[in-house]
């Protein structure tokens, strides 16, 4: 299996205090060392930041100088002071066999000075967890093209359906994976909005989910015409934006290879089954091979903020 980059929005350690309980003043640690009925709090001023890791040969490193491996230790479950649960997930960085850091995985909206108590901790779930967090998925609504260039909503598709693929001709759908997620953190969609990248209705994805953009002009300096490009990567706060708030229905398109295929008239991928994408859904699909493909993806340091889309849009012709 070749590495795939992923990037998760996170707080450290040091950002999550014990605010009431038998570790109070401690920091948000691992599952052994966390008390049921401590609460936390985010404190004031911590933001999530950017945490990019490599899945290779179904572990994950940081993509960075020390490549420590990274370990999904646990699921958390806090309740807030209205009885409204969230949910988080603790990755653990090691080197040397011992923990170098800790990061929290918010699966939901939290935000500081507030308490939330631990009800519940699940080694059990974590993957699963990451994994809903780490697939790229289609919203509701959003319409795939069919073999015939018919256009049908993805929550219309059944097992079986042919789907156009760029470079396949017609495939059949072998399953679909589908998640009601509260549309917060890192489950928030990312709102292409009709024309923005040529596309012909708006594009809801994932922000982790990739699109697939023939560039006629090379305006990004990736050295290729064929690019992928993460959907996070084209907000600009403007044309396209996260949004935020209530739930939104994912769907994941799985097919016996790894494809591209057209949603809302535009190539994206199609779900990519591989080790940190396994769920209950997948587990019966064979990992795919990125059949070249991993080699189009735009690495981040050449995509300029707020500037990706309308520079892809015009390398496109758009």
């Amino acid at each position: 299996m070749q590495d795939r980059l992923l990037t998760l929005d996170v707080y450290c350690a040091s950002d999550v205090v014990t605010s009431d309980g038998v570790m109070k003043g401690e920091f948000i640690s691992f599952a052994d060392e966390l008390v049921l009925d401590d609460s936390f709090q985010i404190i004031q001023g911590a933001r999530q930041r950017p945490l990019t890791l490599i899945s290779e040969r179904g572990a994950l490193r940081r993509d960075d100088a020390s490549g420590n491996l990274v370990h999904l230790d646990s699921c958390l479950t806090l309740m807030d002071t209205d009885g409204t649960t969230h949910e988080v997930l603790i990755l653990v960085e090691v080197e040397d066999d011992m923990a170098a850091e800790v990061f929290v995985l918010s699966l939901g909206e939290m935000v500081p000075l507030v308490d939330y108590r631990l009800v519940g901790i699940a080694r059990h779930l974590a993957t699963k967890r990451f994994a809903e967090a780490a697939s790229g998925s289609f919203a509701k609504g959003t319409r795939i093209t069919l073999r015939d260039g018919r256009m049908c909503p993805v929550e219309a598709l059944s097992p079986g359906d042919e789907v156009l693929t760029r470079d396949a001709g017609p495939q059949p759908i072998k399953s679909i994976g589908h998640a009601t997620l509260r549309a917060t953190g890192s489950f928030a969609p990312v709102v292409i909005p009709s024309g923005a990248l040529n596309n012909e209705g708006d594009l809801l994805l994932r922000p982790d989910h990739r699109l697939f953009i023939y560039q006629r002009d090379d305006r990004l300096g990736s050295g290729r015409a064929e690019v992928l490009v993460k959907a996070r990567h084209l907000v600009d706060g403007q044309s396209i934006t996260r949004r935020k708030g209530g739930f939104v229905d994912y769907y994941q398109l799985i097919f016996d290879a790894h494809h591209i295929i057209f949603a809302e008239g535009i190539a994206a991928e199609s779900h990519l089954v591989d080790p940190r994408t396994h769920t209950d859904q997948t587990d019966q699909n064979t990992p795919h091979s990125l059949h070249g493909y991993h080699d189009y993806e735009v690495k981040d340091n050449l995509i300029p903020l707020k500037q990706a889309a309308a520079l892809l849009r015009k390398a496109s012709g758009g």
